[in-house]
């Protein structure tokens, strides 16, 4: 019943996955939520998003911003990252995770969607046939009301962890944390 909106990894946040083991399965493309995944909704990129990148392009990646965000904050976001972008994706359509795949001349299956929402990200990625990572929404430790999709995600996710036909379908792409 809930499988189009199951990830297929969930992770803590994008610094805990293992690009190198997602690179060495044949992935070689990488569309990114912006708000929420990357950076707090809203902020500037951060030098350790901006590091994330480089590393990413440095092992053979081609990364794209897929954001149901406006032209003037994904530029302002990307002034120190060099990567395409669709903005106003209108997520969870699927023609806008089409259309990256062309512009990044890749297959369903060389490419992977990273971001924070279910409804959205998730949703579309399943949608359009590409493997998804689902990882937790940043939140700042002052805030407190995160809205209602969140707790309906919180049901999903429970569901998703008691299924093991569609948990891990990526392998162990988590870090090792030492």
């Amino acid at each position: 019943m809930f499988r189009l909106f199951y990830p297929y990894e969930y992770v803590d946040s994008v610094f805990m996955i293992d690009y190198e083991k997602l690179y060495q399965k044949g992935y070689k493309a990488i569309l990114f939520d912006i708000d929420n995944t990357l950076v707090h909704h809203g902020d500037d990129s951060t030098r350790e998003v901006d590091e994330l990148f480089c590393y990413l392009h440095k092992l053979g990646f081609q990364t794209l911003l897929l954001t149901n965000n406006d032209q003037e904050r994904v530029e302002r976001f990307i002034r120190n990252i060099d990567t395409l972008y669709i903005c106003d994706a209108e997520k969870p359509d699927s023609k806008s995770y089409l259309k990256a795949l062309e512009l990044l001349k890749v297959t369903k299956e060389e490419a992977i969607v990273i971001g924070d929402q279910i409804f959205t990200d998730i949703y579309g990625a399943n949608k359009s046939n590409i493997p998804s990572i689902l990882v937790h929404f940043i939140l700042l430790p002052e805030e407190r009301n995160i809205g209602i999709r969140r707790y309906l995600e919180f049901i999903i996710l429970a569901f998703w962890k008691r299924s093991k036909k569609f948990r891990n379908r990526l392998g162990n792409i988590k870090k090792e944390v030492l």
